[in-house]
């Protein structure tokens, strides 16, 4: 149902539409058109946020229809999770335009680590309403409202393009970040239906 593309750098973790898009320019990115946050407030990490400055970020967000698994964009290692406990916007177009810096006010976990290359890589679920918690394999656990945090679990996890990572139930977004030099493929744009496994980036 879902072919990965792997001929390509880094493929679609999700079924989602494509959201803002970008570099992390001075510390940066866009929720919508005018509307910025900080790398470092999403990542609650200062020593993580400067690894991504000048990266590449992407913003996909999954409708309460689609379906709710997460999966590996890249072949990499995820060293470490963090999981930030946090509220539950609504992550919808209209809360994106009235709610500053949601994304970094909801719930959410960082998987960090680097892609086959050595390159720094981070893939960030957040939560949104009606979401139970994340389900991440790679810390055999659930995070949820019961969880305070920030909290770290460091791990050594090999992931492959197109494996399965976790799950979250509900509507909810998830924020690449990769190196710069992967580009979006050609044609996408903000509000492509995406599909998991699909051609992300070149």
């Amino acid at each position: 149902m879902r072919p990965i593309a792997e001929h390509a750098r880094g493929t679609s973790p999700c079924d989602g539409i494509l959201g803002a898009h970008g570099l992390v320019e001075n510390g940066s990115l866009l929720q919508l058109k005018g509307f910025s946050y900080a790398i470092e407030e999403l990542l609650v990490d200062p020593d993580m946020a400067m690894k991504f400055h000048g990266h590449r970020y992407v913003t996909i967000r999954i409708t309460a229809s689609m379906y709710h698994r997460m999966h590996s964009p890249l072949e990499g290692v995820v060293d470490q999770v963090d999981y930030i406990h946090g509220d539950t916007w609504n992550v919808n177009p209209v809360a994106l335009k009235r709610v500053e810096k949601l994304f970094c006010k909801n719930e959410r976990a960082v998987l960090s680590g680097k892609t086959a290359q050595g390159e720094p890589f981070a893939i960030v679920p957040v939560a949104a309403i009606l979401v139970a918690g994340i389900r991440l394999h790679c810390t055999e656990r659930v995070f949820n409202q019961n969880d305070r945090g920030p909290q770290r679990v460091r791990t050594h996890t090999p992931i492959h393009k197109g494996e399965e990572l976790g799950w979250f139930e509900h509507g909810s977004t998830i924020v690449l970040l990769v190196p710069p030099g992967w580009n979006l493929v050609q044609g996408l744009k903000e509000e492509s239906r995406l599909f998991m496994g699909q051609a992300l980036f070149e």
